[in-house]
């Protein structure tokens, strides 16, 4: 592991202890101004992951979720810069049910060269980092490196969201054919799953934001998959005003036959 992927998992179970002191607490749920749920465990995180990558990259500038209000006139000058989701999955958070995560990612040139996500009621961590693959951490186990799956017609596996569907989510899982398992699962987990050779595809149509996808998206390339939007362009970061993702696609075999499929 390089120095910096070393330091960034680091970080983000630092942050996770500060989200899992409030998890075992009554706490307070909050809504943004979009509507989105936040709670004390979100800027704990937020907190802490910013302040570390400010001490260990004092040059890079750093967005979070939490502060993502920086104009897009200061953003597009940047070459290079932290994309942090301090707790991924709030949702998931909020019903207890352990799915969700911290992701941190380092972008470079709008595309990500580090991700990290650590679960951690799980205590999983998944690393990677351009040219040195990816990783899974945990149980007190060596390091796994990952392999996405080679995936085959008649036995496709999909990830889907634990929170969140629509008609067009259901429209893609007919596409997928009669013999198709579904898995669902919350946060940026959807990502590992491919990573790690469980499941074939994550489709997601809906909105999300650049910090759901970028940590994910390192780790699924660096594990032999792709990250794509719909016209099957690889997923950009920080190329555009607007911070939503376009609906997007996950493979964990680009070689397969999505594009007569889909």
């Amino acid at each position: 592991m390089s120095d910096l992927a070393q330091a960034a998992t680091e970080i983000a179970r630092e942050a996770a202890e500060k989200i899992m002191e409030v998890y075992e607490t009554d706490f307070e749920v909050r809504n943004k101004t979009d509507r989105t749920p936040l709670t004390r465990a979100d800027m704990s995180s937020h907190e802490i992951i910013c302040s570390r990558l400010a001490g260990l990259t004092p040059d890079i500038p750093v967005l979070s979720e939490e502060s993502a209000d920086i104009p897009y006139s200061t953003r597009k000058n940047w070459d290079q810069y932290w994309l942090v989701d301090p707790l991924d999955g709030t949702r998931e958070f909020i019903k207890r049910n352990g799915e969700f995560t911290v992701n941190i990612a380092l972008i470079r040139d709008n595309y990500p060269i580090l991700g990290v996500i650590y679960a951690p009621v799980m205590d999983l961590c998944y690393y990677a980092a351009e040219n040195e693959g990816a990783y899974k951490q945990g149980n007190g186990e060596a390091d796994l490196r990952l392999r996405s799956k080679t995936s085959k017609a008649d036995d496709l596996v999909v990830a889907g969201s634990r929170s969140h569907g629509n008609e067009r989510q259901q429209a893609f899982l007919r596409k997928m054919g009669s013999r198709v398992e579904t898995l669902a699962i919350g946060s940026s987990l959807k990502f590992c799953l491919v990573a790690e050779g469980v499941a074939d595809i994550y489709a997601r149509y809906g909105p999300t934001s650049e910090w759901d996808s970028a940590a994910g998206q390192c780790i699924v390339e660096e594990a032999g998959g792709r990250v794509t939007d719909t016209g099957f362009n690889r997923l950009r970061y920080n190329s555009k005003e607007s911070l939503i993702n376009p609906d997007f696609l996950v493979f964990a075999d680009p070689a397969f036959e999505w594009k007569r499929r889909l």
